[in-house]
């Protein structure tokens, strides 16, 4: 036996035969070239040594001189090559012998003699065997290629003389292709093997990848390890393995083995090597193809089944043991051809570095993270994969062998499937769900595929991808913790606090029936009567809505609604709704908070199942600020009722009930509470506005109890309603309309509460407050004091104060997380008698006068709004007209003009679009229509909308409208991410984008989203019920030269480091130049390598199909050439050049006239 021994290769393969030479007791060495210095092998012998320091990381692999130089100095009596590299050269093995160093495989003369294809071909032809019509070597004369091309016959496949693994393999299918493939063969076959030999082969179309294992030994024996099925192959590589082939009966198997046999016995076969068959699936006949005369990848599944080690058997043979002797000096570890039998079923998987959604393309980089799948039945075989591995561009990209062992097919496929979900490997892309998918398909669970099974069965590549969170969410905070969040940069930092207190609940306590369980007894109208039968005040809290909206800029995050929701249900079931949706939180949320509002629904509808969820609908602006057609408002409504929406309150900007009705109708299609809302403004009791004196407001409930709704809401959203007026209103209406009144006001003027209390007196039947600590000013009143007020009188609602201080408790602490968005506003307006804006808009207005520079002037913007207002046709003013008036004012001021010059005819002015959209009838009419004189201004001709806006609407082609959204999102889109499209395209393709990227971060803690972390901070991210994750910032790095900072965490106690881009320093950094992706003149690396070859010049005129260059990147060349007649305007590149995926290589220019 040897006594040290080098594997003259690297990685997995490496690894594999340092394993099995340890087990035999040898003393081991390993080589590895410059680019290798990390790879594990290295490390797996007890001494390695550099290889080619001046050579390419592929060239130190296949360098003679180079390993014998090592294997000399590490003194070793043996060599094992592994597989490709100088595996199957046999100038090496001649080398070795030279250099009396021992050759672990077969002869040099054996090599030659079926290691080259072409002379396979013959023997096989000589002794019998089958054989694929083929040409021998292909020389250089290009007419010569096309004759012997024509003579084999079309189509054809190109194979390397002097290896496999796919290298150099091409299906040509006519002659056009046949001098181009030939070429780059030849050159791929060069840059693997060291020798660019090629020929050609028939090619059959339904065929199966069978090969035989065989051993033989010096002494003549020779055996078979029965087949194996490499049929399931991309790009020629194969990608899955089993043993025994499933389709083959015992006759076949045996035929198959005993004709492998018999070829290698006619050459003197010694060592390991494979035969390799193509069997028509047609005719069930198999021909001969190759002999690889080395150890193969896929050779664990044989050993599986046999129970023979392969690697070790290569090692004894070569060192002179005796096949069938299983003791002694000889012994040799193979049984006897009659004693090997195969047990049970094996199936192997390559778990690679290659983005199956980018058509394959290799990966590299650093693994951040990595957990194996390991347990009974599961083999794994790898090189460097671990946590922090880095992966390189230079070699192949297979990172990991899973080998599942099972009695039968089906649980060695159940067994595998199971090992594949259990891997997390993060950092590079990997193959793994494609991989999944490929093994539950049904034609591979039932063995009916070809080689042609990928290629052919599109829907393998409609995978879902591993959503990966931890590793998405990591990038975001890293990022955020080195670059800021934009939407507080500049602002306010909050101080640091404890968390906020969760309210005293029981939440393993079942919730009690509430208001949503009444629904559902009473249907709509049921719900209604038993509103107006209720003695007791109904209260709706709006904190998670219409109150951060009015305080907080809308900014109020999914997370903190959710860590209380569950309590609100337990503890507040006596409220009659919980408004959560709609209105401006929709946009907000995906715009700035990067969270999904269909996704804040659902999970509220879960923790709150007892109570009402409210949404605000702007009628037909649905939760947008203009006009959408009439299907896609009743998209939206439907969608938001199935989402989890059971009260939805409407309104229109302008109070026009027949802009309402496709919304009302919808809502009462859906099944929900419909409550139909007018929008209070003036003062009833004001001569000069008789417009919107008692008559307009009883008008208008009557004409929305005609159109079916279930409540008649009243919305005051600047808090204009006077007590004495809402006395008077909400009496008038309760002897007009049989409808159950639900009234909201904002406390803008700080007399809100007074004016409800009026009303409660009145009979109103429900109220809208916020809880304390996020009530007055711009919001709703006070819910504490309303519920404390009313306490022990008839209308008692119920509710208890010192529940509502727990639950105001938790909000304040919330509330100190966005200081950054709190308005300087400490106190009542009675200026809001003035200019009536909104509770959101006067926080909204005062902020954009801020970052104009008019912050000073407020007072100037708000009597400018009044007058406005006045010029507009004093008209209702919410959102979105609210917004418009508001957009004319800052103009006004901005441009030191006034209303005047507004009225003006002979004045112009810029006006802005927002107002040429309202007077133009976008928006809809307001009583009695727009000033025509002004209106003939703002539109400057045009003529207005006549009638309802949507009627001028075509509707929407919702089909061709999805098939357009999923384009622009790049994925699949359900229908409640399909409603986001169509209310806000750009918005949500910008969401979807940042969600690819940086995952769910409304799981987030807040002052994690907003600020991110600091070293020692620790934190819980719950992923979904059951799954959390413990996170710790390690520490923070400086900044590197290239602009980049590396942050350290620990993630469920294993370290993890995420890289990221100091936006500051990379803006000055050097980086490569990227194609853009509309750009039709920009061609773009398709995946990261080095440019082998550029076949143009600056200035070069090209026709469509021209090779333009050609890219190398881990042993596989990729050709690209011009997509259409052109010229090169600009050459980026040259040969040599290491160049990342996306790198602009080239610029296209007009071809010439």
């Amino acid at each position: 036996m040897f006594k040290r021994l080098l594997v003259a290769n690297r990685g997995e393969i490496a690894i594999r035969v340092l394993r099995a030479a340890n087990e035999l007791g040898l003393q081991t060495a390993a080589i590895y070239s410059n680019e290798d210095k990390l790879s594990l092998h290295r490390f797996k012998a007890d001494e390695s040594y550099q290889v080619g320091a001046d050579l390419g990381p592929v060239q130190a692999y296949l360098s003679i001189d180079e390993v014998l130089r090592v294997a000399k100095l590490a003194k070793v009596d043996a060599i094992h090559p592994g597989y490709g590299f100088l595996s199957e050269n046999p100038e090496f093995a001649d080398a070795c012998a030279a250099a009396g160093i021992a050759f672990i495989g077969p002869s040099p003369e054996t090599m030659r003699r079926l290691g080259n294809k072409v002379s396979a071909r013959q023997l096989a032809e000589q002794v019998g065997v089958p054989v694929v019509p083929a040409t021998g070597p292909l020389g250089h004369d290009d007419a010569q290629i096309k004759r012997q091309a024509a003579q084999v016959g079309y189509p054809l496949m190109l194979k390397a003389s002097w290896g496999g693994g796919g290298r150099g393999m091409r299906a040509i299918e006519s002659e056009d292709q046949l001098l181009s493939e030939v070429t780059a063969g030849r050159r791929e076959a060069e840059a693997a093997f060291g020798n660019g030999e090629v020929y050609l082969e028939k090619l059959i179309r339904r065929a199966r990848h069978v090969e035989v294992q065989v051993l033989g030994d010096r002494h003549g024996q020779l055996v078979h390890l029965f087949e194996r099925d490499c049929s399931v192959q991309r790009r020629n590589q194969k990608i899955v393995e089993r043993a025994p082939a499933p389709y083959l009966d015992e006759n076949a198997r045996q035929a198959i083995c005993q004709s492998a046999l018999t070829l290698v016995r006619a050459a003197d076969y010694e060592n390991a090597g494979t035969v390799e068959f193509l069997m028509d699936v047609d005719s069930g006949k198999f021909f001969f193809i190759e002999v690889n005369p080395r150890i193969q990848v896929e050779h664990t599944v044989t050993e599986e089944i046999t129970g023979i080690d392969i690697v070790k058997a290569q090692i004894c043979i070569a060192a002179g043991a005796k096949i069938g002797q299983l003791e002694g000096p000889l012994a040799s570890g193979v049984p006897s051809q009659d004693a090997i039998r195969h047990d049970g079923h094996a199936l192997q998987c390559r778990i690679t570095t290659e983005d199956p959604e980018a058509n394959f393309v290799p990966d590299y980089g650093r693994i951040t993270a990595y957990r194996g799948a390991t347990g009974f039945g599961i083999r794994l075989d790898g090189g460097t994969a671990y946590s922090g591995a880095v992966i390189t561009r230079y070699y192949d990209s297979m990172l990991e062998k899973v080998t599942a062992w099972a009695p039968t097919p089906e649980e060695a496929i159940r067994r595998m499937d199971r090992a594949l979900r259990e891997f997390r490997i993060r950092g590079v892309a990997t193959n793994l769900t494609f991989v999944e998918g490929l093994i539950n398909h049904p034609t591979f669970r039932t063995a009916t595929y070809t080689t042609k099974f990928i290629d052919e069965t599109p829907e393998l590549f409609k995978f879902t991808r591993r959503r990966d969170r931890a590793t998405r969410l990591l990038r975001y905070i890293a990022d955020v913790t080195i670059n800021g969040n934009a939407e507080v940069k500049g602002r306010e930092t909050p101080r640091q606090a404890p968390s906020p207190l969760l309210p005293p609940v029981a939440l393993t306590e079942r919730p009690p029936k509430g208001s949503r369980d009444r629904l559902a007894e009473l249907g709509p109208k049921g719900l209604a009567d038993w509103m107006k039968a209720q003695n007791q005040v109904l209260f709706t809290d709006t904190t998670m809505r219409d109150a951060h909206q009015s305080l907080l800029a809308t900014r109020l995050r999914s997370y903190d609604m959710l860590q209380v929701a569950p309590a609100y249900a337990r503890a507040l079931p006596q409220l009659f709704s919980l408004e959560c949706w709609g209105g401006a939180t929709f946009d907000v949320a995906l715009r700035f908070l990067h969270e999904d509002p269909w996704e804040r629904l659902a999970r509220l509808r879960e923790a709150v199942p007892n109570v009402l969820l409210q949404m605000l609908l702007r009628s037909s602006n649905a939760v947008g600020y203009t006009n959408y057609p009439d299907n896609v408002v009743q998209h939206f409504v439907a969608k938001a009722a199935q989402g989890g929406v059971d009260l939805f309150r409407v309104f229109d900007s302008l109070n026009w009930v027949e802009n309402m009705r496709v919304a009302l109708d919808a809502v009462q299609e859906s099944g929900k509470l419909c409550e139909a809302a007018i929008c209070y403004t003036g003062d009833i009791h004001d001569p000069a506005r008789a417009r919107y004196d008692l008559n307009y407001y009883l008008k208008m409930a009557r004409e929305l109890e005609a159109a079916g709704a279930h409540i008649l809401g009243i919305k005051d959203m600047a808090g204009l309603l006077k007590p004495r007026a809402a006395r008077e209103l909400i009496r008038a209406l309760k002897q007009e309309v049989s409808l159950p009144i639900h009234l909201h006001m904002h406390d803008t003027s700080g007399i809100a509460a007074a004016s409800l209390l009026a009303a409660v007196e009145e009979g109103v039947d429900a109220i809208d407050a916020a809880m304390d600590s996020f009530s007055g000013l711009t919001s709703q009143p006070n819910l504490g004091s309303l519920v404390e007020a009313l306490k022990g009188g008839p209308r008692d609602s119920g509710l208890d104060p010192a529940t509502i201080r727990a639950f105001s408790d938790y909000w304040e602490g919330v509330r100190l997380q966005y200081r950054a968005f709190e308005s300087d506003t400490r106190a009542g307006a009675s200026e809001v008698y003035l200019h009536e804006m909104p509770g959101g808009q006067f926080t909204n207005l005062k902020e954009q006068a801020r970052s104009l520079g008019l912050e000073q002037r407020w007072h100037e913007v708000a009597r400018a709004y009044a007058e406005v207002n006045q010029a507009f046709g004093d008209i209702v003013k919410v959102t979105p007209t609210s917004k418009v008036v508001g957009d004319m004012a800052l103009s006004l001021v901005s441009a030191g003009q006034t209303v005047e010059d507004l009225l003006n005819p002979d004045k112009d002015i810029t006006i802005p679009e927002s107002v040429v959209s309202l007077f133009r009838g976008d928006l809809g009419r307001p009583e009695g229509g727009f000033p025509p004189a002004l209106q003939r201004k703002v539109l400057k001709g045009e003529k207005p909308i006549e009638g309802r806006p949507g009627l001028h609407l075509p509707p929407a082609d919702l089909a061709a409208e999805k098939a357009a959204a999923e384009k622009k999102a790049g994925r699949g889109l359900d229908e409640w991410d399909f409603a986001s499209a169509l209310m806000y395209p750009k918005v949500f393709q910008d969401y979807a984008a940042f969600r690819r990227e940086n995952g769910p971060v409304s799981l987030l803690p807040t002052p994690i989203f907003f600020y991110g972390i600091q070293p020692g901070q620790e934190t819980a991210i719950e992923l979904e019920k059951g799954k959390t994750l413990a996170l710790r910032c390690l520490a923070i790095g400086e900044p590197q030269e290239n602009g980049t900072v590396e942050v350290f965490f620990e993630l469920n106690g294993q370290p993890r480091m995420v890289r990221v881009a100091h936006r500051e320093m990379a803006s000055q950094a050097p980086s490569a130049r990227k194609a853009e992706d509309a750009n039709p003149d920009h061609l773009g690396a398709p995946m990261p390598g080095m440019i082998s070859t550029v076949a143009v010049q600056a200035g070069q005129s090209v026709k469509a199909g021209d090779v333009l260059l050609t890219l190398e990147a881990m042993k596989m060349e990729t050709v690209l050439h011009a997509e259409r007649d052109g010229k090169v305007a600009d050459l980026l590149v040259t040969a040599g050049q290491q160049v990342d995926a996306k790198d602009l290589l080239l610029i296209f220019g007009a071809a010439p006239s």
